[in-house]
């Protein structure tokens, strides 16, 4: 008899003797082998795949990652039960290095080399879409976030949100809507004259948020001053700043990666645009305080808004981890200030362990892919429910909150630290404090 079938049926061979290893029948002479015990193993072991910035231009996003990591392996170090069945869990992470072509170069490496059963991504178009493409064309099922959900669906080639032509995966994040809310929200507690500067790129985010925020802000009776689309990596920002300062914005709004904006707000300190600045509102930078210190006594006021914050009243389904327990977790081991991207990190791991659950076989995909709208599970960032369609939204998204606030001095030794000052979009959120002109 032959290791696998030899023509016959597996019922035909367990009558003839023969021993299912992992749902797979071999010989009895094979049973006890390395081969076969490999075989058992790969069988009952679910592969996760991870991939975020940890290293370029957006490692800021990847700084709480390692951490998050072991708290999920922690949790899955006895493994995770599925329809009666216990599955080890292995969890395989990988750096973007922020860079689309190596976040591809790594998903695909994951997907074929590595034969992961589930991949999840986080922060930027720049890795998760890249990341999302290969899982969708391998038909391998992906939960990723933090990336504004329309550049994640219309940044990767989808039309219409009610035709979806992803079936693979699922997302959670705010989107150009719930920036909306929390600048219209936040701005009006400083008096200005409601003239925005805007500064956003030629890039999945910036091609986003200029087609849906702009027509928002002008709608609610913003003057938005748009210089045009610019690119990644730009040096020169004189001819911008001074088409603000003609203008007089008083309102700052951009969307870049972190050292394009550090360039943009050193020159335009150097040529008196600050000065004139009573709201810098900035995204996708900012974000982290590692990004604002560097800027100096430049960070102090700069308005901004979280995506999570330890204050959140939500917890990870998976660990039993509170938030305000994952951000001094966070600062104890790794004596940093807290990170928010720790909040929707482990809250991936909480989408998995939910979706693999529902899926009544998790090393089966297209049962995975199956069980995506069946989940809903509370993380960090709130209770996320994909068993319920929301207008406008494709059905494999998820909106969630991002409250606008702001970097304030501190006396403490981390210099700095982040205010809530508004919650429109969920009200549990506490607020801190009000916003304070720059």
């Amino acid at each position: 008899m032959s290791r696998e079938t030899n023509g016959l049926t597996r019922r035909e061979l367990v009558k003839r003797g023969a021993v299912l290893v992992g749902g797979t029948a071999i010989a009895p002479a094979y049973a006890g082998s390395a081969w076969a015990r490999r075989l058992g193993a790969q069988a009952n072991t679910i592969k996760i795949g991870f991939v975020s910035p940890i290293t370029g231009a957006t490692s800021g996003f990847g700084e709480p990652d390692p951490y998050v990591i072991s708290l999920a392996k922690k949790a899955f170090a006895n493994g995770l039960s599925v329809g009666g069945t216990r599955y080890s869990v292995e969890i395989l992470q990988r750096d973007s290095q922020s860079a689309p072509t190596q976040a591809a170069k790594v998903a695909n490496d994951l997907i074929h080399g590595q034969g992961v059963d589930l991949i999840l991504s986080t922060s930027t178009p720049e890795t998760v879409n890249p990341v999302a493409d290969a899982a969708e064309a391998a038909a391998v099922p992906y939960v990723t976030t933090v990336v504004p959900w329309e550049a994640w669906y219309f940044g990767r080639g989808a039309k219409d949100p009610t035709k979806s032509p992803f079936r693979a995966g699922i997302h959670f994040c705010f989107g150009v809507v719930n920036f909306f809310d929390a600048y219209t929200h936040l701005w009006p507690q400083v008096t200005t004259n409601k003239k925005v500067g805007v500064m956003w790129p030629n890039d999945a985010d910036g091609n986003a948020i200029r087609a849906a925020l702009g027509p928002l802000l002008r709608k609610a009776g913003y003057t938005v001053v748009d210089p045009g689309a610019y690119q990644d990596g730009t040096n020169d920002y004189s001819a911008q700043i001074a088409k603000f300062k003609a203008a007089r914005c008083e309102i700052f709004n951009t969307f870049p990666i972190p050292p394009d904006f550090a360039t943009f707000w050193k020159q335009a300190a150097n040529q008196g645009y600050t000065r004139m600045v009573k709201i810098a509102q900035i995204a996708k930078t900012g974000l982290f305080p590692s990004q604002v210190t560097q800027l100096g006594a430049l960070g102090n006021n700069l308005a901004s808004a979280c995506y999570w914050h330890p204050t959140w009243p939500y917890k990870s389904s998976l660990t039993g981890v509170t938030s305000k327990a994952l951000g001094n977790g966070y600062k104890t081991h790794s004596g940093k200030q807290w990170n928010q991207q720790a909040g929707p990190s482990l809250g991936l791991f909480d989408v998995a362990a939910a979706l693999l659950k529902a899926s009544g076989n998790p090393k089966d995909k297209s049962a995975v892919i199956g069980a995506l709208k069946k989940v809903k599970v509370e993380t960090p960032v709130g209770v996320l429910d994909w068993t319920k369609s929301r207008p406008g939204v494709p059905w494999n998204v998820v909106p969630t909150p991002i409250p606008g606030g702001q970097w304030v001095k501190t006396g403490d030794k981390y210099k700095i630290d982040f205010v809530i000052c508004e919650h429109t979009d969920d009200p549990r959120i506490p607020i801190g404090g009000h916003l304070k002109a720059y």
